[in-house]
């Protein structure tokens, strides 16, 4: 094991034996280096068992990887004995092992998200609680909230302050009484399971702080608060406790995690040692100044700045585009142009979003273009369940006999069409060899059946009937709209409230802007001959079922990437594209306390750094929304970036044509006496135009100067801003 590799920081890092330690390790900055050689010293060089060693990460993939580090600096059997693995495969494996302290047998079993929801469904039907008026989700939500804070049900009860909360109080002690009578634990559980075993047998925690004599934890700042109290309940007799983290990337704070908590951790010890590893091995220097521009803005953050070795490199591009459809074109060109030139592979690129819809424009522009491409930690659009079942309405509007479209959409969303209702028309189907949807009007049928059922049957046929007949006489997209209305899809999924249902909604939207482009399109051309007899609604089925084809031409080891903010970190490429940067996209629209905001900026700083040699920043001034089209303001946390030296930082992207921004720097308070300027301050990537000089683009907007770079020889110029020869080109 050679320790030679490592910097200083990092040695420190891995020498401290004893003792609290605090690593604050930056992006880049090599802290699964130090977790693995810190481990693997602490077992060759000071003779710790590895049984008495536990690492912590928070992931399977980042567990995996540690091991297979550890087994190249170690030989043999050297770590045989060690304990590494999530949060919850720790505790599962505990509660196998000494559960029975608590009455809970080693078999066990866990709930997944689904199985939760299901159990919460069926407790809503006891109480007589419409699913309609009291969303499961939301409930299985809150409980699972109240858990990472261990608030047990009585104490929920006790603080319930509303109806929801009233609600969630009488469900949460029966939704525990389900799960111990089915013998199951939630993932909640496995967590909270311990902290009681824990505190409550003392023989029981002898045990397990004795054999965990040293902890590791990885990713410290997405810790929630019951994963804190377990880590210290472990640490609590050897206190030999260290935790790597890196406040400035603590993002998921929708999920309970508390970046407060790795701040407080010198407070919880004080006599702890604190390193910061600072020295970043992926990005240049450019890459990292500007995302320190942007994350120090924070006011609930750890000082340090990230530094390299590698401080030649390109530029950052800030590109306004005229909508999001220019702004894939502009992305894709940059691709296309780079790999031609064979500069670039298309797996070295990178675009990341902070919603998932924002990925349809790519996808389409990808697909249009051929540049082979793979979605990451999502779903490809035209697959994702909400779009297939808007899509499977339209579908059976166009073609009635399309049963396997009725069978998706139904009883979605719920219409009290049970199973038991469709297995007996789809046998009455079967006997007649008719469709579905005739089987749903014959009376043969329907004289069987109780008169709700008859009435829920008529009731959706009759909706069926009403958009095929509006179908006739309107537009595709004002066709769909009706069609969310009527079926009360889209409300269905916004009542809901949850994000993941917020963020489904938005898909559902992004398809009637979908809808809107494509008759835009289809208006300014010919139609096909084999077209002619294609309604508008047909047509547009086809073109996105070909979308749909074009993506398993793909192939998949070389590929440019699509991923959402929150999936891209720890990792990293050659290249990244910021796309969207815009107010409501990023910060989010529902981001709105000082502390969301707060999270939006370390998004974006966790993004910024996953690039290595190049990063590109785009915003589009204009996007489509289910309202129609809308104006957009660039993201605020650009203006962090508005007073950098334009030559080493701003350029705009390669075959951007740059409309006019709806964006300038924020102008400094100025000299006492002088006048203000008469002109608003300019964005870097405007294009302007000077009387002489004619048509240049700006590279830099200061306070009281405009830098300007002119075509054909003549140069950069600067400009005051206070009677300014330039005007928007």
């Amino acid at each position: 094991m050679d320790l030679s590799t490592l910097n200083l920081e990092q040695l420190e890092a891995v020498l401290h034996k004893d003792g609290p330690l605090l690593v604050f390790a930056g992006a880049g900055s090599g802290k699964t280096r130090v977790i693995t050689y810190r481990i693997a010293h602490l077992i060759r060089e000071h003779g710790v068992s590895p049984r008495h060693i536990l690492a912590v990460t928070f992931t399977n993939k980042a567990a995996d990887e540690l091991k297979e580090r550890l087994s190249r600096l170690l030989e043999g059997n050297e770590a045989r004995g060690l304990w590494v693995g999530t949060f919850h495969a720790i505790c599962a494996r505990i509660l196998r092992e000494s559960g029975r302290a608590l009455d809970i047998p080693p078999n066990f079993v866990v709930y997944d998200d689904g199985d939760q929801l299901e159990v919460v469904r069926r407790i809503l039907i006891e109480l007589n609680i419409d699913e309609k008026q009291m969303n499961p989700r939301a409930i299985r939500n809150q409980i699972s909230r109240a858990k990472e804070r261990l608030i047990t049900p009585d104490e929920y009860r006790d603080r319930a302050s509303d109806y929801f909360e009233r609600i969630v109080a009488s469900v949460y002690p029966r939704y525990e009484t389900y799960l111990r009578s089915a013998n199951a634990l939630d993932f909640d559980d496995l967590i909270n399971k311990v902290i009681e075993l824990l505190e409550t047998k003392p023989h029981v925690r002898e045990r397990y702080q004795d054999q965990f004599r040293y902890i590791l934890v990885d990713e410290y700042q997405d810790v929630n608060y019951a994963q804190y109290v377990l880590t210290r309940l472990l640490a609590g007799k050897y206190r030999n406790l260290c935790v790597v983290g890196d406040d400035d990337q603590a993002i998921y704070g929708f999920r309970g995690a508390e970046v407060e908590l790795i701040l407080r951790f010198e407070q919880d010890f004080p006599d702890a040692k604190v390193i910061k590893l600072e020295r970043n091995y992926r990005s240049t220097q450019v890459i990292l100044d500007a995302a320190f521009k942007v994350v120090s803005e924070n006011k609930f953050r750890a000082p340090k700045k990230l530094w390299t070795e590698r401080k030649e490199g390109k530029p950052i591009t800030i590109t306004p585009a005229r909508d999001e459809e220019e702004e894939a074109r502009l992305v894709a060109d940059y691709i296309v142009q780079q790999v031609r030139l064979g500069k670039r592979r298309y797996g070295e690129f990178a675009v990341l979003y902070r919603t998932n819809a924002q990925s349809r424009a790519f996808e389409e522009r990808f697909l249009r273009e051929r540049i082979p491409h793979r979605l990451v930690g999502a779903l490809r659009f035209y697959d994702r369940r909400e779009i297939k079942d808007v899509l499977a309405y339209l579908r059976l509007i166009a073609n009635p006999d399309d049963s396997i479209s009725l069978l998706r959409i139904i009883n979605t969303p719920p219409r009290k069409i049970g199973q038991a209702t469709v297995k007996q028309v789809q046998t009455h189907a079967a006997e007649c060899g008719i469709s579905l949807y005739r089987a749903m009007t014959d009376p043969l049928l329907l004289q069987t059946l109780p008169s709700s059922m008859q009435n829920a049957l008529l009731g959706f046929v009759g909706m069926i009937e009403q958009l095929r007949e509006y179908a006739e006489l309107h537009s595709l997209s004002a066709t769909l709209k009706e069609m969310l209305k009527q079926t009360g899809y889209l409300a269905w999924l916004e009542q809901k409230g949850d994000m993941e249902s917020v963020d489904r909604a938005g898909n559902v939207r992004e398809l009637v802007n979908i809808a809107q482009r494509f008759e835009e399109r289809e208006a300014q051309r010919e139609p096909e001959p084999d077209e002619a007899e294609l309604s508008p609604l047909m047509r547009f089925l086809q073109y996105v079922s070909l979308v749909s084809d074009l993506d398993t031409l793909n192939e998949r080891d070389d590929q440019v990437v699509l991923m959402t903010f929150h999936a891209a970190k720890g990792l990293e490429f050659p290249v990244v594209f910021l796309v969207g940067l815009e107010q409501g996209l990023l910060p989010h629209a529902l981001s709105e306390t000082p502390k969301e905001i707060e999270e939006e900026r370390r998004l974006c700083y966790v993004g910024m750094t996953r690039a290595q040699d190049e990063l590109h920043l785009t915003y589009a001034l204009s996007r489509g929304s289910y309202e129609g089209r809308r104006s957009q303001i660039p993201s605020p946390f650009l203006r962090a970036l508005a007073d950098e030296p334009a030559p080493t930082l701003y350029q705009v992207m390669y075959g951007a044509v740059s409309p006019k921004p709806a964006f300038s720097a924020p102008v400094k308070p100025a000299a006492r006496n002088a006048k203000p300027p008469q002109s608003a301050p300019f964005l870097p990537g405007q294009r302007v135009r000077h009387p002489e000089l004619g048509t240049g683009i700006v590279v830099k907007a200061a306070d009281v100067n405009v830098t300007v770079m002119f075509p054909g020889g003549k140069g950069m110029r600067t400009f005051p801003l206070l009677n300014c020869p330039l005007e928007e080109a």
